[in-house]
């Protein structure tokens, strides 16, 4: 049986990591694309016993799984605008605030929420640079307008995503500073903004100025952001599986598939019923370049198992559905647990375990 572990006192370390850079700021649970792997309902139970009752979702299927799941008062917004009318319905049933993020967009919200007799609560996205969707930070007329022209629509908020490839922090600075000036730009225009929030995992971790009222925490929960040292957070999520079968080959003995080695002597090999389809060795591409493209493939030749508590080295490149480990100076035998690092976000086929 393939199981993925999430470890519950990592867990609650990297709460605590978060609620410390957040200071006064609230904190919304990030749970979008089942809360990164660690389970929608079940990360969000961790969360609520650990005070953090916000949430946010890019899925009415998970506002509905949230709802369903007797998360009934706490406030879950959706961080994505969307014109859809089955999809806009399903929100305003559930009682999540909506994201308006353009004129056509608020329309769609007000027109639902007019014909069901009901004003349906939004937060304002500002586009400050990624492209993904939100008002660009020059049009103020149509910002305005929602708040003039959309009388089935309550706004109880105003957020963007910051984001930064720079380590000191100066395009993140430059995005925050056109952010604010648009909250001032509602402000001026005697409209209130509500909870006003920009920073993701990210921001959060590295720029103090971009945490204002509240902040927003996904891959921070696992470890899984972009990190930098001492940042006190801990890494979250491993696989077990039983080794499939143990076996020697002889000497000159070819392996693998896309990429065949040759044995360079006697080896014992286990045979483990994992790979890539299932999310093991799969990785979040975060930085470009040749030195990036190296330091990858250099962390692809040390990739290990441990069996028994020591270490076991991966033979050639990993399978589709089965990888070979050199167990030659190990003791072990089919049945046997096989523990790796996986990502939850690209785990596949594993029964999920807290523990």
């Amino acid at each position: 049986m393939k199981k993925l572990i999430l470890e519950r006192d990592a867990l609650k370390n990297n709460i605590d990591v978060i609620r410390e850079r957040a200071g006064s700021a609230a904190i919304y649970g990030v749970l979008t694309g089942d809360a990164c792997g660690a389970g929608t309902v079940e990360l969000a139970r961790l969360l609520r016993d650990e005070g953090i009752v916000r949430f946010a979702v890019s899925e009415p299927g998970e506002a509905a799984a949230l709802r369903k799941a007797g998360f009934v008062e706490e406030e879950i917004l959706m961080l994505r605008s969307t014109t859809d009318r089955e999809e806009l319905e399903q929100l305003i049933d559930l009682n999540v605030v909506c994201t308006v993020g353009s004129a056509e967009t608020g329309m769609a919200l007000n027109g639902v929420a007019e014909a069901r007799s009901t004003v349906a609560e939004a937060h304002l996205q500002i586009d400050t640079g990624m492209g993904f969707g939100g008002f660009l930070t020059g049009e103020t007329d149509k910002i305005f307008s929602v708040y003039r022209n959309l009388p089935n629509v309550a706004i109880s908020g105003v957020y963007t995503q910051i984001h930064s490839m720079k380590k000191d922090g100066q395009d993140a600075s430059a995005q925050l500073e056109g952010f604010r000036q648009i909250v001032e730009a509602i402000h001026a225009a005697g409209f209130e903004t509500g909870t006003v929030h920009a920073a993701g995992s990210f921001a959060l971790l590295h720029y103090d100025f971009a945490r204002l009222d509240a902040v927003r925490a996904g891959s921070a929960l696992l470890g899984r952001c972009r990190r930098t040292r001492n940042d006190g957070l801990l890494r979250v999520g491993y696989g077990e599986v039983d080794i499939e079968e143990v076996r020697w080959l002889p000497k000159g003995h070819t392996v693998g598939n896309e990429t065949l080695v040759v044995l360079k002597k006697p080896t014992r090999i286990a045979v483990l019923p994992v790979g890539y389809q299932n999310g093991f060795g799969v990785g979040r591409s975060r930085d470009a370049g040749f030195w990036a493209l190296l330091r990858r493939w250099r962390a692809g030749r040390r990739l290990t198992v441990r069996i028994g508590g020591e270490k076991a080295r991966i033979i050639g490149r990993i399978g589709a559905i089965e990888t070979l480990v050199d167990v030659t100076d190990l003791k072990c035998a089919p049945g046997d647990l096989a523990v790796f690092d996986i990502d939850p976000m690209y785990a596949r086929g594993f029964m999920r375990e807290y523990r």
